[in-house]
């Protein structure tokens, strides 16, 4: 294939710079980003078995894009197609190995190398690749297509600041969308950045996260620790990032000024800082309780820090209000549609601009509002503890508008169909 100047560079730096990934991932197990059992899948040699038939790749980028290749996942599986899920964190790996079906796989994607993504493709052999989102790796994409496989962007976008980095390489990000059979945008929005930038198939078939189910949550610890709760005013703050504890704090302290036994569930986006969190905040006085502790919200616990992994489905069951977070620092916002399909009211700060047709959506339904400071979210929660009628209403209206919004996988699938061939995979080299 003929590729600008710019890509064929990008191939030859990373070529040459093969040899330094093992300093690379050294440094990344020494921060606990990397699983050391398994650190040769990030060179492309594969820790399982391909399996015999037909396979799909799907690719995301961390714990939101694998869930939301889920509903896909479990079509693949319906038709009789192996699936096989690439992400790059921890995170991720240990949640698909709770939510993955039978037979569906998971490997770590290989750092964007040309030999490893090389190395990758060829034992896996893969007869369709979906790569979800706006996760463009252009070695990743270049060996797919040298492997034979058809390429589509699954839930594809592409914000306005990334449109606008990606048209300062015009060349570059061309050579790349060139190369994927098929763009599947989430918005109108999406769809005209993507065929802007070089996207010669771009279809809008809406927000694939709208038809992931519910998160799990395991009915007799609900029930337990409901009773634990009884009587209590409580709400979560999820997926909180550092900075984002203090704003839930100050805001605690300010609702128990009118509701006393109020509780706050604090469950960070990375479970590993629950510790710092708790010292932090016992430095401020609040009473403190550690789930990854086996610890209990009991009466005299003022924050119940939510430290583990794959349950929050269990804490928006328990608590009725939820603050998505990223959305006071840093930029992007959380995804809120897990909560909103369970009935919870959203709240959420300004920062939202990765999900910003979702969080307008339930604002302007009336499941969702947004606050600007922990003043604001303080007078918030109060309200809504004050009336519960309203808060139910919000809560079903967030619930209502999230499930007006279903369909895209359906779309996906049958948009893809005419992408896998009818008759035997690849065969081995």
């Amino acid at each position: 294939m003929s590729l600008p100047l710019s890509l064929s560079a990008y191939r030859i730096v990373t070529r040459l710079a093969s040899p330094l990934s093992g300093a690379l991932l050294s440094t990344r197990l020494n921060k606990a980003k990397e699983d050391p059992m398994r650190i040769d899948e990030r060179r492309g040699l594969a820790s399982l078995e391909r399996p015999a038939g037909g396979l799909v790749w799907l690719h995301g980028a961390s714990v939101g894009e694998a869930l939301s290749l889920m509903p896909l996942v479990e079509r693949l599986a319906l038709a009789d197609r192996h699936a096989l899920v690439t992400t790059g964190t921890v995170t991720s790996a240990r949640l698909l190995a709770q939510r993955l079906p039978p037979g569906a796989l998971h490997q770590f994607a290989p750092l964007d190398l040309p030999g490893f993504m090389r190395r990758f493709f060829a034992h896996w052999r893969p007869e369709l690749g979906l790569i979800a989102e706006s996760e463009i790796w252009p070695n990743m994409i270049l060996e797919a297509r040298r492997a034979g496989a058809p390429l589509a962007m699954v839930n594809a976008r592409m914000s306005a600041r990334s449109f606008a980095r990606w048209r300062r390489a015009p060349a570059f990000i061309a050579a790349l969308l060139g190369q994927v059979d098929l763009c599947l945008a989430q918005s109108q929005a999406d769809a005209e950045r993507l065929a802007g930038l070089g996207a010669a198939k771009v279809e809008v078939v809406g927000n694939l996260k709208y038809d992931a189910a519910a998160p799990p949550a395991d009915e007799k610890e609900l029930a337990e620790l409901a009773g634990v709760v009884s009587g209590r005013q409580l709400w979560v703050a999820a997926s909180t990032h550092a900075g984002e504890e203090a704003v839930a704090a100050a805001a605690h302290r300010r609702v128990a000024e009118v509701f006393p036994d109020v509780l706050t569930l604090i469950a960070p986006r990375h479970p590993d800082r629950g510790e710092a969190i708790a010292d932090e905040l016992r430095r401020l006085g609040f009473h403190c309780a550690l789930r990854s502790r086996g610890e209990r919200p009991t009466s005299g616990v003022d924050v119940y820090i939510c430290d583990t992994l794959g349950e929050l489905g269990l804490f928006y069951r328990l608590a009725g209000v939820v603050l998505a977070g990223k959305s006071f620092v840093g930029e992007g916002g959380q995804n809120p549609i897990e909560p909103a399909r369970l009935g919870c009211a959203i709240l959420h700060g300004p920062r939202v601009a990765n999900f910003v047709d979702v969080y307008a959506l339930l604002d302007q339904a009336g499941g969702a509002a947004m606050v600007g400071d922990a003043d604001e979210l303080a007078a918030t929660l109060i309200a809504l503890f004050a009336d519960p009628g309203r808060l139910r209403a919000m809560a079903r209206a967030a619930a209502k508008a999230v499930e007006a919004q279903g369909g895209a996988a359906e779309r996906i699938m049958r948009a893809i169909a005419p992408l896998l061939p009818a008759g035997e995979p690849p065969a081995a080299p």
